[in-house]
């Protein structure tokens, strides 16, 4: 292409050049329903998976906005778009991890603060100076923390953990079910996670939760204080997020989706 054409530009052509009949957006904020104006002829159907509130983010000239929270599909449909039900699909790669010996008791992948980035400006020493205490982790919390770990390597540390600490926050209600669960669940590690709704095979035969920071503590005590039971419980999550959420399965519900737009 010449010149420095923009990234949209440079998507539309690589759509247009891979003749795209199914187009599916993991990022419609970035690329809303102005955008799918633009799209080639060649593109029969567009969707895309949304999961979380996107302000006034204009999403109706997609097909559907697919998503694995109820209450935030019910806000999409309010906002006139097609909403429906869709899951991850479990990663045939954590097949490989957990196995043997898992050295950490307990481990948290995540941020401390919605604003994911503030925290570690928060702690510099520049952020120090700055009104951003309410970002700084705790000195015991940040004492312990590890560098961020992505792909393989966090399988291998979910692999290495004995229990997963989740902690979904409010944006999508008593729903629950995100990422972290079935990354965890399918790692072999027994998910510990806070009270709610969750999807099927995520349920008090496969994972534990808590109602509150106490209640969280006692159940992680009680776990690893009982972990030859608890380690049966884990496998059987690990079981239940590979046989109900194949690939295999997640692409079948994703060609009927698309039959039916």
């Amino acid at each position: 292409m010449s010149g420095e054409p923009t990234l949209e530009a440079i998507l539309l052509a690589q759509i247009e050049h891979h003749a795209t009949e199914v187009f599916y957006n993991l990022d419609p904020v970035r690329y809303p329903s102005a955008f799918v104006a633009k799209l080639p002829g060649c593109v029969k159907t567009a969707l895309c998976w949304r999961a979380a509130p996107s302000g006034n983010a204009d999403f109706t000239a997609y097909a559907a906005v697919l998503g694995n929270f109820p209450s935030i599909l019910d806000m999409w449909r309010d906002k006139g778009c097609r909403a429906e039900s869709f899951f991850p699909a479990h990663d045939p790669v954590m097949d490989e991890y957990g196995h043997g010996e898992r050295p950490i008791d307990v481990v948290f992948v995540g941020g401390y603060s919605r604003h994911h980035r503030l925290t570690r400006l928060a702690e510099s020493a520049i952020g120090r100076l700055l009104p951003l205490r309410q970002h700084r982790r705790p000195k015991a919390v940040a004492k312990i923390a590890q560098p961020p770990v992505f792909g393989r390597d966090l399988y291998d540390l979910l692999g290495s953990a004995k229990i997963v600490l989740n902690g979904a926050i409010d944006m999508s209600g008593s729903d629950r079910g995100n990422m972290r669960c079935f990354e965890a669940m399918g790692c072999g590690a027994l998910l510990v996670s806070d009270a709610g709704r969750y999807p099927g095979g995520m349920d008090s035969e496969t994972i534990v939760t808590y109602a509150g920071g106490s209640d969280c503590l006692a159940q992680i005590e009680t776990s690893l204080n009982n972990w030859t039971e608890i380690k049966a419980k884990a496998e059987r999550g690990r079981a239940a997020v590979r046989d109900l959420y194949s690939k295999q399965q997640q692409w079948a519900l994703f060609r009927s989706l698309v039959s039916r737009l």
